[in-house]
């Protein structure tokens, strides 16, 4: 086997940007809503399971966010599982748009926390904890109700590119 790996500083953020984004990572977009009861979303892609008894997810959110404040003060927030198709609604949430949602069709979950009727997977959470994490602050939340497709394919995102995913046999 060849080694072509090269060592690099973890404190030299582009080499590390560069390290970490050899790891494929499904994407979501975050949703809560703000003190005015507005819908607020965000790209996020550091979504992950921690339990299933009790059911625990959590994301991270970065801590010069525009969404930042609302996430903070909220009570709940969904994690929407966008399907391969979707890389403009990933594209946009991504941004600091004023209105993200002019023209985005949702549906309220539970504390009127928006849902994306087209997500693969939507998972309403009631925050447990938040965590100071260097340049992020990460929300542990309880999964309090759930939906899911049966079929459909995720959107990934790999070395800064979105894409699909190529199933192979076994």
């Amino acid at each position: 086997m060849r080694d072509d790996l090269s060592r690099g500083s973890p404190t030299d953020t582009t080499t590390l940007r560069h390290a970490l984004g050899w790891f494929a990572t499904g994407v979501t977009i975050a949703t809560t809503l703000d003190g005015e009861a507005q819908p607020v979303g965000l790209t996020c892609n550091s979504f992950n399971s921690v339990s299933l008894e009790p059911p625990l997810v959590l994301w991270s959110l970065g801590r010069k966010s525009f969404s930042r404040p609302a996430f903070e003060q909220a009570t709940h927030f969904a994690i929407n599982v966008l399907p391969a198709d979707q890389t403009g609604l990933a594209k946009r949430f991504a941004k600091p748009l004023e209105d993200k949602w002019a023209g985005v069709d949702w549906t309220p979950g539970t504390a009127g926390i928006p849902r994306l009727p087209l997500a693969l997977a939507v998972f309403d959470c009631q925050v447990r904890e938040r965590f100071h994490g260097g340049d992020h602050l990460i929300f542990l939340g309880e999964i309090v109700d759930l939906q899911s497709r049966e079929i459909g394919e995720p959107l990934i995102f790999l070395r800064g590119r979105f894409g699909g995913f190529a199933a192979t046999e076994d």
